[in-house]
């Protein structure tokens, strides 16, 4: 049957035309129609490099005319550019957001193909006049954009290191001497060992050195190596790929070292990690790069270590418990943060220190000693240091009533015999206020004895029990909390709040 002049319009579209024939009549149509409905028109070839751009284009990216961008590099032109991905995958982009400057323009990206079907380039349309039917979806990606910008914000101010190396209060003389250490450190870009007992000071010194380094306008990360379990220990630091293993989040997980790029990574108490661990731990510092948990890809990083430890680290390694190795890799500058007993005519401008920042933590007026207070603060051998200190005037703050606390509730406080100069015990004792008229005097009343708070009592039989079981297992921390029956965590936080040190 013969085809009628029904069967054929002006463009020579024709019922049963051939798929080659169907090609070159539709497609000039497809793309003057896409070309003069949209914002903008690009075409680069298997170089990626622009052999033609419309003038309308040329004009919204600030260019005099489509011919001025004429063989160059698409990324050149248009930094946001996908279109060397579509060149080089053959698969089309149809709905895109690409940022230019302060826009965002709407595009679509599809492949050139020759008639052997090889790619030989790509097309791109901004789609520019149809955002308007965008709006409501414009509107939400504004919103993210606003609120991830923000999030970024808090997370970059939460990174930021507090304290500056002023905030180690002292002027003792070996106070002033580890100030002069970390400063003279902070201007290396070194590696830095701190070694010291528990609650002396070291997290603070090593936000002042990153304070005061050139580094300081990047990332602080801290890691407590004794707080984190032994299994979860190389994926907090050197992060997961997407299901890594069983449990792991569909999703990459940065790690502290990749979270402290640009800037610094504390690793507090290193002699905790295991050895297999300080393996990893020795090639990232050396290589700078690191190889996340379940990924083949290796990342390049610039951060600055500093480690702390209040073991004896040389003592470890002889024991061959810690790889000598990274010792001497973490052992590039080495600072001893003195004992409070070894600066106690520090302890008063401490005192007022903590005593002034509890109070503006709590919201309460800030508690006064007296003077035999401040001497008895003064004599302690303060084995837990300046955290044991703020947790004792923490107490304090919150039994005092009113007035000057004396050296004798102070004495309560710390659970040692009043001193001297103390009250009556039938004045300092609240039970005792008057002799018992029954004969059958019982122990908590007879006349003169001194009555411990059962808080202050219960506290000292934990630190005995926590002090006899690490004796027993002479010193391994994760068999005491096994053998205490407490989570080795719970039993760092115990070992902390008690001051007590390895």
């Amino acid at each position: 049957m013969g085809l009628s002049a029904a069967d054929l319009d002006e463009n020579g579209l024709k019922i049963g035309i051939s798929p080659e024939h169907f090609r070159s009549v539709a497609m000039p149509l497809l793309f003057d129609h896409l070309n003069a409905q949209c914002e903008g028109t690009v075409a680069v070839n298997r170089e990626a490099r622009i052999v033609w751009m419309s003038d309308k284009y040329a004009s919204k990216i600030g260019l005099a005319d489509g011919r001025s961008a004429l063989g160059r590099e698409i990324e050149a032109v248009l930094p946001s550019s996908r279109l060397r991905e579509v060149v080089d995958s053959g698969q089309p982009s149809l709905l895109d957001l690409m940022p230019f400057g302060d826009e965002h323009f709407v595009v679509t990206r599809i492949p050139l193909r020759a008639d052997d079907g090889q790619v030989v380039g790509a097309l791109g349309f901004v789609l520019f006049d149809r955002a308007r039917h965008l709006k409501p979806l414009m509107e939400k990606f504004g919103r993210l954009q606003a609120r991830l910008a923000e999030t970024e914000r808090a997370l970059l101010q939460a990174r930021r290191a507090r304290y500056t190396i002023a905030n180690f209060i002292g002027t003792s003389a070996v106070a002033t001497e580890i100030k002069r250490q970390a400063r003279r450190a902070a201007q290396l870009d070194a590696t830095v060992l701190l070694h010291g007992e528990t609650g002396t000071g070291k997290e603070l010194l090593a936000q002042g050195i990153h304070n005061l380094s050139a580094r300081a306008d990047g990332p602080f990360v801290a890691v407590n190596m004794a707080a984190v379990p032994d299994n979860l220990v190389e994926a907090e630091l050197f992060g997961t790929a997407p299901g890594a293993f069983t449990g792991a989040d569909r999703k990459a997980r940065l790690g502290k070292f990749e979270l402290a790029n640009g800037g610094t990574l504390f690793l507090d108490e290193i002699g905790d990690l295991s050895l297999p661990l300080q393996v990893k731990l020795l090639r990232v510092l050396q290589e700078q790069q690191v190889e996340p948990l379940g990924s083949n890809q290796v990342r390049p990083l610039d951060v600055r270590v500093i480690a702390a430890t209040h073991v004896d680290l040389e003592a470890r390694v002889a024991e061959g418990g810690f790889r000598a190795d990274l010792f001497y890799r973490l052992n590039v500058l080495s600072l001893r943060v003195p004992a409070l007993r070894e600066r106690r005519e520090d302890v008063r401008a401490l005192v007022e220190a903590l005593l002034d920042d509890i109070a503006a933590r709590s919201g309460q007026r800030p508690l006064e000693l007296a003077d035999d207070a401040l001497a008895l603060l003064a004599e302690q051998a303060w084995p837990g240091n300046v955290r044991q200190l703020r947790n004792l005037l923490e107490r304090a703050q919150l039994s005092a009533e009113r007035g000057p606390l004396d050296g004798a509730a102070l004495a309560a406080l710390l659970g040692t015999a009043e001193p001297a100069l103390a009250v009556p015990a039938a004045v300092a004792s609240p039970r005792a206020v008057a002799p018992v008229a029954s004969s059958e005097a019982t122990p908590d009343t007879l006349p003169g004895e001194r009555v411990v708070p059962l808080a202050d009592s219960l506290a000292r039989a934990e630190r005995t029990a926590l002090l006899a079981a690490l004796r027993a297992c002479g010193g391994n921390r994760r068999l005491a909390a096994s053998r205490l029956g407490i989570s080795r965590a719970g039993l760092y936080a115990k070992l902390q709040q008690h001051g007590i040190a390895r």
